[in-house]
């Protein structure tokens, strides 16, 4: 089995896993309109995702939940190095990685796909498409509480 690591603001956690905000808003790997959830590959990726799209005063005061979600390894696809566009981890280009995840989601290869973090390129991220036929596969555990360290507000 593959982790993956989501940090969510607490009243959200029942709804963590339904895709909606990429949905709505799109992301680095997605465009409007696909759902998916993004999964940090460790505890500590995700909570510098949620720093890095979410820096803001008060957020750290927020209350956060992380919950782990499993996958089987045959479920989950490795983005060749090689697909990777020229400034996929442009913050102010992110529609150049999101035509990479967009045909991923199409050809509905796997259930998740392995990419690098825009944030930090050598940990990794996941992306779970919710429409795939396999995703009852995934096992997601208890919402647990998270909170970040106040050190890291500055």
């Amino acid at each position: 089995m593959i982790s993956g690591w989501l940090i969510v603001k607490r009243a959200f956690a029942s709804q963590a896993f339904d895709g909606e905000g990429a949905r709505l808003y799109g992301g680095r790997w997605s465009s409007p309109g696909k759902p998916v959830v993004y999964l940090g590959g460790t505890p500590a990726i995700a909570a510098l995702e949620v720093l890095a799209h979410n820096a803001r005063p008060g957020l750290l005061s927020a209350s956060f939940a992380i919950v782990e979600a499993r996958l089987p390894e045959d479920v989950v696809l490795d983005l060749d190095p090689r697909a990777l566009p020229e400034g996929w981890n442009d913050p102010a280009a992110p529609s150049r990685a999101a035509a990479v995840g967009d045909a991923w989601l199409d050809s509905q290869a796997s259930l998740a796909l392995r990419v690098p973090s825009a944030v930090l390129p050598l940990e990794r991220d996941l992306i779970v498409d919710v429409r795939h036929p396999r995703f009852g596969e995934l096992q997601t555990g208890e919402a647990r509480p998270f909170a970040f360290d106040p050190r890291l507000a500055g």
